[in-house]
């Protein structure tokens, strides 16, 4: 039997979180500058239209132990928003808001100070004079479908930009898009589960 593989991406915006085209001009993970084993899969998804952190494995204990809501695990969100909230607008985040009918678990939530320096995104966003933004770190421990720009959306601070930037302590941290990290078992399960 094969020994598990642990790959971490930082995926680029417009990219499918799968390997199969659903168009064909779809990007996907097949595109990425490596060949993966058959049986590896992306831990959970991101959206095409966000980017970012995206664990890609064959180990089938971790993958559920990671989308399991029971255990709760954290996953960073560098969220560019319209306007400039302060920590006190986003307070609502911390303790749960309305989203397509439920409470949202309580997150963490603050204005990243300094704005961070993220790679040039490929189409950049709309850029308005008129109106400010602004970088917003959001903490979550579930994972509901748009969840991050729902939540934006609920404070009156709409999602321009969404990277995921970490999953517990796995983060994308020096990579640029369509980066691909091949990480030990070991170093992977310390950094996501303290092991």
């Amino acid at each position: 039997m094969l020994s598990h593989q642990y790959y971490v991406i930082y995926k680029p915006f417009g990219m499918l979180s799968q390997f199969t085209r659903e168009n064909e001009d779809d990007t996907t993970l097949a595109d990425l500058k490596l060949e993966f084993e058959k049986d590896v899969y992306p831990v959970g998804r991101l959206d095409k239209d966000s980017e970012g952190l995206l664990i890609l494995t064959n180990d089938k204990m971790l993958n559920n132990s990671l989308l399991s809501p029971v255990q709760g695990h954290s996953r960073e969100y560098y969220v560019q928003v319209e306007g400039i909230p302060t920590d006190e607008a986003l307070l609502p985040l911390t303790r749960g808001v309305k989203v397509s009918g439920e409470m949202t678990r309580p997150a963490k939530a603050h204005v990243l100070d300094p704005q961070p320096e993220m790679p040039p995104r490929n189409p950049p966003i709309r850029f308005r004079a008129s109106i400010p933004d602004t970088w917003i770190s959001l903490t979550l421990t579930e994972g509901k479908n748009r969840q991050v720009r729902k939540m934006t959306a609920a404070v009156g601070f709409p999602t321009l930009r969404l990277v995921r930037y970490a999953i517990e302590k796995i983060t994308i941290q020096g990579m640029q898009p369509g980066d691909v990290i091949q990480m030990e078992k070991e170093v992977i399960l310390k950094k996501l589960f303290g092991k």
